[in-house]
């Protein structure tokens, strides 16, 4: 993945990430790459300072020193309902949400609190791969998680017509 600093032809600032030029360039070409801040289309990478490595070599242990145990990840807290957070929100970011939330409903099929069932379907080749939204407890998110199974939480905000 590669990212890249983009600017929009009224100068709004934002971020992307690409799998590669070619693909930022395509989408470029195609207008599919939208300003969050005022919805632009014509785009075009901003100048960037260069992201230049650094070798880092951490000390080696001494020879007497036992190897100490790996520091356990924490899982990430989870977010407040979307619900919660609206008000709080910036606009441009409210907005892209929902977009999103249009995108998602426009091609993915509803299957409500059954969503973590049809999910395994599908990993398990089931039932056809296809897009999907719905609910899951913390639990059935985490056991999918644990098996394997991709899938996305997205803040599900207010519809923009409603």
């Amino acid at each position: 993945m590669i990212h890249y600093e983009l600017q929009c032809s009224k100068d709004h600032d934002f971020d992307g990430w690409f799998r590669d030029s070619e693909a930022f360039e395509k989408q470029a070409r195609l207008n599919l790459i939208e300003c969050p801040a005022c919805g632009d289309t014509t785009v075009r990478r901003a100048l960037m300072a260069p992201a230049v490595a650094r070798p880092h070599r951490p000390p080696a242990p001494a020879p007497s020193e036992a190897p100490q145990p790996r520091p356990q990840v924490q899982p990430a807290p989870q977010a407040p309902p979307a619900e919660a957070m609206a008000g709080k929100l910036p606009d441009h970011v409210r907005a892209m949400l929902q977009r999103m939330r249009s995108e998602v409903e426009k091609h993915c099929v509803y299957v409500g609190e059954h969503f973590a069932e049809e999910a395994r379907r599908m990993h398990r080749g089931e039932s056809d791969r296809h897009g999907i939204y719905g609910e899951t407890t913390p639990e059935q998110a985490e056991a999918l998680a644990e098996d394997g199974i991709e899938f996305s939480r997205i803040p599900w905000v207010p519809r923009a017509d409603g």
